[in-house]
């Protein structure tokens, strides 16, 4: 099989604050249209009976126009949250490359993001030195924030 990385889902609670924050914090950007969907075909392929989607695809940072992209969708028919957890089993974090990790995590915070740990720096052997924090975003996903040295 011949596959290409094309997207990450985030289902939100709120899918244009949401995505306002990874536009205005992490430099995404919208790629039009917004998605809003409630035919039949989103139930067959979701499973949720009645599921209706509304939402965006944002590029992200660092990549050309046909890069990978963001996508945030809200339901009309959400589960509950579970709690945060780096550790639960499943997808944990999307990490982003950032010149400053200090600057960085304190532009999250000042957006209504979170921290999970501290923030550090360590040696990887064989592949150099880390500067790294672990934050959420304001939905309480997890965001790694990094720069290697």
């Amino acid at each position: 099989m011949k596959a290409r990385y094309k997207h990450t889902n985030i289902v939100a609670e709120d899918w244009r604050k949401l995505a306002d924050f990874y536009q205005k914090i992490l430099g995404c950007i919208p790629v039009p249209p917004e998605r809003a969907s409630s035919a039949e075909w989103v139930e067959r392929s979701t499973g949720v009976p009645g599921g209706a989607i509304r939402g965006v695809h944002l590029r992200l940072p660092g990549y050309g126009g046909d890069g990978p992209t963001l996508e945030i969708f809200e339901y009309n028919k959400a589960k509950e949250r579970p709690e945060t957890a780096i550790n639960r089993p499943g997808l944990a974090h999307m990490a982003f490359e950032v010149d400053d990790v200090e600057a960085a995590r304190d532009e999250v915070l000042a957006a209504g993001g979170a921290s999970v740990g501290d923030m550090v720096t360590a040696e990887i052997t064989n592949a150099g030195t880390i500067t790294f924090v672990y934050m959420t975003d304001p939905e309480g996903n997890i965001i790694e924030l990094q720069k290697w040295g």
